[in-house]
């Protein structure tokens, strides 16, 4: 098969009579084993994922691999990824199965080049090594073939994690030697005045558009410290990497869930709109107030809901919105509402997923004229930046969130990126200024 056309590898491809690979999975409890404590640079890769409720899992190498590109690639990942799980035997306890983790890049045309060396259209990965932490316990689990390797690689890395637990340090920050920006405030004007002309003459109703800021680090990051200093600064949110031996690191902290799918619940959210936090009580709430009663934000927040709705209900049985309520991070506050929804049918998570994005929190609408506005306009790749990250297993359940306060590292060098939703009345001086905003969360700390 072309690999350019997307592919699934097993390690070993050791075929049963059905054409599958067989691979069998072993989980075993530790206790006191720091997640961090199983990557090192050695693996060909090396995933992490993090969710605000609990769920940590953290994946090294390969057992098997689903990749895929073209405007049919999500179709092209389920039915490589069910043969991979078909073919795969799970022998322990159900918080410790396999999971795929991966991601896909925002435009589905989307190349491999630097700083995206690595990253394809799509592609997910079945560690060979994962150690999984939940509020009920912590399980190491290996994967391998029916010849006995998922039994050794479980015995010599429950030896070595006994004798060596680790510790999830936060590490020190590299430093910021310079940055670089991919768009200037004259060429930013540019691009929202050319959004607001296509909305004007109504192409659009809303567009995202985005930058990139490219850090020159005084020393090599060291990704898993990082995303620990996230996680304390920012413990309501997601935490992701995503890591390749022939590219970099895509990394990130964000607010927000595209999609969490268990049998037929699926719940996911509407997260647009922002204002900064204050310095005290009394400034926090003054400027949640006039976020409320703002009309472009709220019309920007609205947008999304209704998107989101009209997305969910082809699938859907049920739906609920919720009530609006507020989203407050470290450095920023945001309109969220959450919506709910039970599936009329069997669906794995991708085909929501793929039903989701880009959701107009990222892209725009009407989505066409949106990412066409997109393509013209920005002057870098987004790459995987804006995109679904997240993870799926055998069943097809799984839990995606949408990659932003993100960045993509390669040895002394970080591309972050950050973006602001362009709607009628939009000030370009006012969304450079969110921009930049969007950008702290990552940038703080690596200084």
């Amino acid at each position: 098969m072309d690999r350019s056309s997307g592919d699934s590898r097993l390690a070993g491809e050791t075929n049963g009579a059905d054409g599958a690979a067989d691979l069998v999975s072993r989980s075993r409890e530790l206790e006191g084993v720091a997640a961090n404590a199983i990557l090192d640079g050695s693996a060909a890769a090396r995933v992490r994922w993090a969710t605000p409720d609990g769920l940590e899992l953290v994946g090294r190498g390969v057992a098997a691999e689903v990749t895929a590109d073209g405007t049919d690639r999500f179709d092209r990942l389920r039915e490589r990824a069910d043969r991979v799980f078909s073919g795969l035997v799970h022998e322990g306890p159900e918080p410790a199965r396999p999971r795929a983790v991966g991601g896909v890049a925002f435009h589905d045309g989307h190349e491999p080049t630097p700083p995206w060396t690595g990253f394809p259209a799509a592609s997910f990965v079945v560690p060979d090594v994962q150690l999984v932490r939940t509020d009920d316990g912590t399980w190491l689990t290996t994967v391998g073939d029916r010849a006995g390797a998922a039994a050794d690689r479980l015995e010599r890395w429950h030896d070595r994690l006994t004798a060596s637990p680790g510790t999830d340090s936060s590490g020190s920050t590299p430093g910021v030697a310079a940055t670089r920006r991919t768009t200037s405030p004259a060429e930013w004007t540019t691009q929202v005045e050319t959004a607001l002309e296509r909305i004007a003459d109504g192409r659009l109703t809303k567009v995202v558009l985005a930058q990139a800021l490219s850090v020159e680090l005084e020393e090599s990051i060291d990704v898993p410290a990082t995303l620990e200093r996230l996680g304390r600064r920012y413990p309501n949110c997601y935490r992701f990497s995503i890591g390749h031996g022939t590219g970099g690191t895509f990394f990130g902290a964000p607010p927000e869930r595209l999609v969490a799918k268990r049998g037929r619940r699926v719940e996911t959210e509407a997260l647009a709109g922002s204002v900064p936090r204050g310095e005290t009580p009394a400034e926090d709430e003054a400027h949640v107030e006039r976020m409320r009663g703002d009309e472009k934000l709220q019309h920007e927040h609205g947008l999304v809901v209704d998107a989101i709705r009209e997305q969910l209900a082809p699938l859907a049985r049920y739906l609920t919105v919720s009530e609006q309520t507020i989203r407050r991070l470290a450095t920023i506050q945001h309109l969220q509402t959450p919506i709910e929804a039970t599936l009329s049918g069997d669906r794995h998570v991708l085909e929501i997923v793929e039903a989701l994005h880009p959701t107009p929190a990222v892209g725009g609408v009407p989505p066409d004229a949106a990412w066409e506005t997109i393509r013209e306009t920005e002057t870098f790749d987004r790459g995987w930046y804006a995109a679904p990250v997240g993870w799926f297993d055998g069943d097809g359940d799984g839990e995606f969130a949408v990659g932003l306060r993100s960045g993509v590292a390669t040895d002394e060098q970080v591309t972050l990126f950050a973006g602001s939703g362009i709607v009628a009345d939009s000030d370009p001086d006012e969304e450079w200024d969110e921009v930049q905003l969007k950008f702290r969360p990552v940038l703080d700390e690596l200084r």
